[in-house]
């Protein structure tokens, strides 16, 4: 990253997740930026509209990026709209990703709700092609109901990996055979050796609460538990402050955090 002026990447896909998500497949127009680590996130530009942080969701193709964008605003909802064909800004890679590769025979847990599974999915990616340096790999999965669930077309090419996959919804519908309940209540499903426990989780802040501090309890060390965390970002280095969070800029010093970081600043109360 060596300048503030966004890079111009053209909509080449664009994917209906939900019904207020989508994802987009951008391609450079000119030179990509660099390469961007899991974890990592964009300044997407949507022209004469805004500018807003989107983490990456995965790569397409030779320096093209995937992103998966939910409509909450302005900006994110023009972004959600741009079909094949639309220009974009894109500005980055911002930011701590995750802590990959993660020691060999380390076991791996994947812990998402929600919208946190988009920058997870680099992770899981990892995890399939790398499958062989782990003992397992682990990803639970909680959504509001059934039709919040994202990517659950890859689900199976994940199991038949060798990951294992468990989904839980909020709310179930009538078609739904699954497990209903809060996400946390998949680790009794974990086959996972504490000590040796990677774990990376990304969703509501809420839920990252209990999901850190109920892997914890059971033993995963907590600079071994990895939050991702989100704040009103607006420069991506560092330098308006509008994502502070206690003594830490998330722009520069995140959005990945360990847990023995995070978790006395996740309790202060408005922090």
């Amino acid at each position: 990253m060596t300048t503030m002026t966004p890079a111009r990447y053209r909509v080449v896909e664009r994917t209906l997740e939900t019904a207020d998500t989508v994802t987009l497949a951008l391609e450079p127009v000119d030179e990509p930026l660099p390469v961007f680590r899991p974890g990592q996130f964009a300044m997407l530009y949507t022209f004469g509209v805004g500018e807003v942080p989107i983490s990456v969701s995965g790569r397409h193709g030779v320096g093209g990026l995937l992103h998966t964008v939910r409509a909450v605003g302005a900006t994110s909802g023009a972004l959600s709209r741009a079909e094949p064909g639309c220009l974009l800004g894109v500005r980055g890679p911002f930011g701590a990703g995750w802590d990959l590769p993660a020691p060999a025979g380390a076991d791996l847990v994947v812990v998402a709700g929600g919208l946190g599974l988009a920058p997870l999915r680099p992770v899981v990616h990892h995890a399939v092609e790398d499958r062989d340096r782990y003992r397992t790999a682990s990803v639970l999965i909680g959504a509001r109901t059934p039709e919040d669930l994202l990517y659950p077309d890859e689900y199976e090419s994940w199991r038949s990996a060798g990951i294992d996959v468990f989904v839980i919804v909020d709310r179930a519908t009538v078609d739904w055979t699954g497990q209903v309940g809060v996400v946390t209540a998949l680790f009794d499903r974990l086959h996972n050796r504490p000590a040796d426990t990677v774990a990376y989780v990304c969703g509501p802040e809420i839920m990252m609460r209990f999901a850190a501090r109920g892997l914890t309890d059971r033993g995963v060390p907590p600079r071994r538990v990895w939050l991702s965390l989100e704040r009103n970002m607006h420069c991506g280095l560092g330098h308006c402050g509008h994502c502070q969070l206690g003594p830490l800029l998330l722009c520069r010093d995140g959005p990945v955090v360990g847990y023995d970081v995070a978790g006395p600043l996740l309790l202060t109360k408005e922090l």
